[in-house]
């Protein structure tokens, strides 16, 4: 049987020396996050899902979602008991603005919550997930009125939410939708259409869903700038709030998926279903935007979740399986055979799985932080910093993390052998589950080419100079620390890859534009691998410093100094390979007509 335990000390480690939490109790919203409370989120928020949903994620994935014949669902055995004690607990309004119910605490301080979550049950953790989404989205777009109605109880937990964007006929290419909204006498609108891969879409947690729907108005441009936003309950709410009659929007189906069969991803019609425009007219898709930028980071930390929890399952079972000797000789001479530590195959998935998920886990929590800053930082040029950051490496986070996170959990998968495959010990599950996040909100292929193809650009390139700026103060800073000066000349050699790269597709571009599709996917991974690089210097500079002052626990600070060597030494040169990659063009792949790539 799988296991899970929450990453506290390394969330806490983080917490304090690269995000740096104590440096922002100024900023609104962060006085609430003192250390106390903060430790009281991570320990009691790991020992809540450690508990609670952690024990029903393979018993959930194995019973599924099902369907009735009236378009009900209902959710595997556990499901419901369970999120009835997560809204009891109040989990879910950690951060959300406490004029509607929420805690107000930064989003930082929930994502490490919401990593735990997400390692200990990810079908289960979409539920409140989606609904996160859909509340970002009202309290930007949504009128007074409509954040009346519906924000206090999906704060709550009592209602949930979920975005309605993808139709049979378009995944990415929304310009495609067929979704109608007929506009009625009362201000109201008649929503008709399909919606396909709707997650959380119909389910018996809640008794009322809030669905935020995209559609096009009679007359608008049959493209992407005729796109509206819609809310559509899945019950009626009268003038009192009480709930009325039911919409007309069912589940017609719950799709047939690869993974995460404890969470509804549901074929949604609309029968004419009431709903009411979110925002302007035609101005959808930039409302859904904010829904979709905050799932993006959420999908991110969706493939460091899934990670960590068949990494920590991989250690395990490395330390209890027998299999062979060491080559340098028997480690463990009494016994029959040694454990599977001692073979430097397995030491190297498993020391790549623990560089990648603290370095993502630091990032993720620093992009985090950006957000917060995005919104509540006191300068305007603080704001516009954070923001150009979290821009440009929105992309990284899930495009990265879940790529990371999918090749982490193969791996770990390939430490148990032929048990790996084998459902009992869960690991065919967690390669199930991950392989998902790399094509939720955008495929990573998108997700690399909204970074080249329009990040880069946008504002003369303003935020990838921001981004340069801060991670060459920072090599210049390390290099002068006997301790990290190693590390830090290792990583100036990837940024300057990384330069020499951003400098290729400035100059070459525009002469054929195939040439940053063809390098982009290698070009989000070498940002990724500098973002993340600058993480681990962060963190060997705090471990450094924490040990030559005596603080700390001696192991755990030298276990890190140990991983950010690893990651200088195996890692970080792949930074050369990329940029070759990238440089090599677009010629050859775009070479071959259709006809030419089957040669039968």
């Amino acid at each position: 049987m799988p296991q899970y335990t929450p990453p506290v000390r390394d969330t806490r480690f983080v917490l304090e020396h690269v995000v740096g939490l104590d440096r922002y109790a100024n900023v609104p919203g962060f006085a609430a996050a003192t250390p106390d409370t903060v430790d009281a989120v991570l320990e009691e928020g790991g020992r809540f899902v450690a508990e609670v949903i952690f024990p029903i994620n393979q018993s959930g994935d194995l019973e599924g979602c099902t369907r009735h014949d009236d378009g009900s669902v209902t959710t595997p055995k556990g499901f419901k008991d369970a999120y009835r004690r997560f809204v009891e607990s109040g989990w879910g309004t950690l951060s959300a603005p406490e004029a509607f119910g929420g805690q107000g605490m930064p989003h930082v301080v929930s994502t490490a919550f919401q990593e735990y979550m997400i390692s200990s049950n990810m079908a289960f953790a979409m539920y409140p997930g989606l609904a996160h989404g859909a509340i970002a989205a009202l309290v930007v777009k949504g009128n007074p009125e409509q954040q009346a109605i519906y924000l206090p109880k999906m704060v709550s937990g009592e209602w949930g939410g979920t975005m309605n964007l993808t139709e049979p006929q378009c995944g990415t290419d929304l310009g495609l939708i067929r979704t109608k909204a007929e506009p009625q006498a009362d201000g109201s609108y008649r929503i008709t259409g399909t919606k396909i891969f709707i997650s959380a879409g119909e389910h018996d947690l809640t008794e009322n869903i809030i669905h935020l729907v995209l559609a096009k108005t009679p007359g608008a441009p049959d493209s992407s700038k005729g796109i509206s936003l819609f809310v559509v309950p899945k019950v009626m709410v009268n003038a009192d709030g009480s709930l009325g009659e039911r919409n007309a929007v069912t589940c017609g189906s719950i799709e047939h998926k690869m993974g995460i069969h404890g969470n509804a991803t549901c074929v949604m019609n609309y029968d004419g279903a009431t709903g009411w425009l979110v925002g302007e007219e035609m101005k959808g898709l930039a409302a859904m935007f904010i829904m979709m930028n905050a799932a993006r980071l959420g999908v991110g930390l969706q493939g460091l979740a899934i990670a960590e929890t068949a990494y920590q399952n991989a250690v395990q079972y490395a330390k209890d399986r027998r299999q062979g000797r060491a080559l340098t000789g028997p480690a463990e001479p009494n016994e029959k055979a040694d454990t599977l530590f001692v073979h430097a195959d397995v030491r190297r998935m498993l020391m790549e799985a623990k560089a990648w998920t603290e370095g993502l886990r630091a990032l993720c929590l620093w992009g985090a932080l950006q957000v917060d800053l995005e919104h509540h930082a006191a300068t305007e040029e603080e704001r516009q910093l954070a923001g150009d950051l979290i821009g440009l490496l929105t992309p990284v986070i899930k495009g990265v993390g879940t790529d990371k996170g999918y090749e982490i959990a193969t791996n770990a998968q390939q430490v148990y052998g032929g048990h790996g495959y084998i459902q009992e010990w869960g690991m065919e599950q967690y390669v199930r589950d991950a392989r998902i996040a790399m094509i939720y909100e955008g495929t990573n292929g998108v997700q690399a080419m909204d970074l080249a193809g329009r990040k880069l650009a946008q504002n003369g390139g303003r935020a990838v100079q921001a981004f340069a700026k801060l991670v060459m103060e920072e090599i210049a800073a390390g290099k002068q620390n006997e301790a990290t000066a190693d590390f830090a000349a290792r990583l100036e050699k990837a940024a300057s890859e990384l330069q020499g790269a951003t400098m290729w597709f400035l100059a070459n571009g525009m002469k054929d534009p195939n040439n940053i599709g063809a390098g982009a996917v290698p070009y989000m991974h070498l940002v990724g691998l500098v973002a993340t690089g600058l993480m681990w210097l962060r963190m060997a500079t705090a471990a450094a410093t924490l040990k030559a002052d005596g603080q700390g626990d001696a192991a755990f600070l030298d276990a890190k100094l140990i991983t950010a060597r690893f990651y200088a030494e195996r890692i970080l040169p792949e930074a050369g390979a990329l940029r070759r990659k990238i440089e090599g063009g677009a010629e050859a792949v775009m070479a071959l007509s259709p006809e030419m790539f089957v040669a039968a």
